[in-house]
């Protein structure tokens, strides 16, 4: 409200100028609160406990459900044909995200659906699930865990998969020794690019996916030629993957 003084002006007076001046501070306050919430929420560490969150529930869905149960109780009668194919796949690269162990699945995968299908599958749940990983480890963890690559095996680890991702990946899924999870997250904390990362876990994973799933689906004949070329196709690669290790041991220390 207006005050006419001596002068013949107006002035405003005291409690309308209280009025005038709050009311422009608390829209101000309430948007300053709320960009600080959304600052908190979006930083590094808060996305990167969203993902320890999701992980640790996926790790306990599993351990409640016991997928494994597919090797012994079979597949849902309800389920056939392409159909079963699909939800298995699904089922396979969720698992996967949640540290359920792939040769497991690979041979639930060959017992289920057989050699050629049980491959198809298995590589189809493989993708999925390493693309999900990644894409997790990439949104919620790389920018909180890549301050942390300071020792010296760890910064070896980065620069290899970053500066030549399609090679070292594919290293890693041909010769197996790192878990499938650990791989992906790692991945996924480095500078890889998603093409890369993909089209390496599409090929480094063939052989051994189709050693487990030819081994599933001539589990019921354990003395068949075929099941012991597929044991036989399991244990080199991993024998080479361990020699090359050892090899590549002193190249890792002194850099």
């Amino acid at each position: 409200m207006l005050d006419a003084n001596r002068s013949g002006t107006a002035t405003a007076s005291p409690r309308a100028a209280a009025q005038e001046l709050l009311v422009p501070v608390l829209p101000l306050r309430r948007a300053g609160f709320a960009a600080r919430c959304t600052r908190v929420l979006l930083s590094p560490y808060a996305r990167l406990s969203l993902l320890v969150a999701l992980l640790v529930g996926a790790a306990a869905c599993v351990l409640l459900f016991e997928p494994q149960r597919l090797l012994t109780h079979g597949w849902p009668p309800q389920l056939g044909g392409a159909a079963a194919a699909v939800v298995f796949a699904a089922a396979y690269g969720l698992c996967t995200v949640a540290f359920v162990p792939r040769p497991l699945l690979n041979l639930a995968a060959g017992a289920l659906f057989g050699s050629q299908l049980g491959l198809a599958t298995a590589l189809a749940g493989t993708v999925l699930g390493a693309g999900v990983a990644f894409g997790l480890g990439r949104l919620l963890g790389q920018e909180a865990l890549r301050p942390l690559l300071r020792g010296r095996w760890l910064r070896a680890a980065d620069g290899q998969l970053s500066r030549h991702g399609l090679r070292s990946m594919l290293a890693l899924r041909l010769f197996p020794g790192v878990p499938f999870w650990a791989a992906n997250y790692c991945a996924a904390v480095s500078r890889m690019g998603w093409l890369p990362f993909l089209l390496a876990t599409a090929l480094g994973s063939v052989p051994n996916t189709a050693a487990y799933a030819v081994a599933g689906a001539r589990a019921s004949a354990p003395t068949s030629p075929a099941f012991l070329i597929a044991m036989a196709c399991i244990a080199v690669p991993a024998l080479a993957g361990t020699v090359v290790a050892w090899r590549k041991r002193h190249q890792l220390r002194g850099r």
